[in-house]
């Protein structure tokens, strides 16, 4: 197979940070959403809706840790999900290849996916708390998040079948 070998050194895989590029944005989008509102928000914080209506309050420190807490968590697993893999790829000796960074790459920013719905209820919120607006309703917007990604993840898997039947045709013929 053309992406295990013993003897070279140098084309070891190496954490990378776009295989978290965008759990990391997310982070600091969030990050940043959480600063400006914050003086914004009112000390009770509406965080759970029925009909456009606020149904649930908590403080705005608990609101605000939670959300922020939450984008921590993920960030952090995501940041793992990589770690681990590369490390148990130089481990095994397998080198760095267009798949494999393809592959880490998917399993990096996967976390995003929840980070994103994370996200809009978190705007969703300070919208609402701050300026009365209500955004579409969340199990919506985490419905087209979660059917994007799906077919986003499916591209990727799609390209990836194909690169590896690509890499495994010249290990055939060499």
């Amino acid at each position: 197979m053309v992406a295990i070998s013993s003897a070279s050194s140098e084309n070891k895989a190496t954490f990378r940070w776009t295989y978290i590029v965008l759990p990391a944005a997310i982070l600091l989008l969030s990050v940043i959403l959480t600063a400006f509102f914050y003086r914004l928000l009112p000390d009770e914080v509406a965080y759970r809706f029925s009909g456009g209506e606020p149904v649930s309050e908590f403080g705005r420190g608990v609101v605000i840790a939670w959300v922020m807490v939450l984008q921590f968590v993920f960030a952090l697993i995501s940041l793992a999900i990589v770690y681990i893999a590369t490390n148990a790829s130089r481990r095994l000796h397998i080198d760095e290849t267009d798949l494999n960074r393809s592959l880490f790459t998917i399993m990096g920013n996967l976390m995003a996916l929840p980070q994103i719905i994370l996200f809009f209820a978190m705007l969703d919120i300070f919208l609402y708390n701050a300026y009365q607006i209500n955004l579409i309703p969340l199990w919506v917007f985490a419905l087209i998040v979660m059917v994007l990604g799906g077919v986003i993840l499916g591209v990727y898997f799609i390209r990836s079948i194909r690169q590896s039947r690509r890499l495994q045709g010249k290990s055939l013929w060499e």
